[in-house]
């Protein structure tokens, strides 16, 4: 599955074109969560009409993704659009709107706080491995605090740097 944005513009106008009149019912699914006092609304369509005329490989689907959240009373859209090699009999609206979920949260479990916590798009180790054994230092110890409970890394990386037994029981205990 992928995101198509506007670096391919032909596919992003044909999707978006598409969805805007579409020639056939597409397959659409509609998400509704609520986190504290934010309220969230995400609705997928998907369409196999587009795949021979886009002649990417292994092209089983297009899909359009409206995301709708209010907070505060403010409320704001996004839509994207995505493709995928995933046929609607592998895979319902339904499948494809968790995966699409599935993959933010290990974007918000991961990435976020490598970014955030550890700051690493400020680092300046640039040369040979060492870049790729910092980020693998980086998702052991994430890995680690996770395992032991910790839901803000932050947190448990200050518990650590206070009290050294702490970071000596993350690697020491079974």
């Amino acid at each position: 599955m992928l995101r198509v944005k506007q670096n391919q513009p032909t596919l992003y106008a044909g999707i978006e074109l598409l969805f805007a009149a579409p020639v056939s019912p597409s397959a659409t699914v509609r998400q509704c969560d609520r986190h504290g006092n934010r309220r969230e609304i995400r609705e997928l369509c998907l369409s196999a009409e587009l795949n021979e005329w886009a002649q990417w490989p292994h092209l089983s689907q297009v899909g359009r993704l409206v995301h709708r959240w209010t907070v505060r009373g403010q409320t704001r859209t996004e839509v994207s659009y995505l493709i995928t090699s995933l046929s609607g009999s592998q895979a319902t609206p339904r499948q494809v709107l968790a995966m699409i979920r599935g993959h933010w949260g290990i974007e918000n479990r991961l990435h976020w706080v490598r970014d955030v916590t550890f700051d690493e798009d400020r680092c300046q180790v640039r040369t040979g491995a060492a870049p790729q054994v910092l980020a693998a230092c980086r998702n052991l110890v994430i890995g680690l605090l996770r395992r032991q409970g910790a839901t803000n890394i932050a947190a448990a990386l200050r518990t650590c740097a206070s009290c050294p037994e702490a970071a000596l029981a993350l690697v020491t205990c079974p």
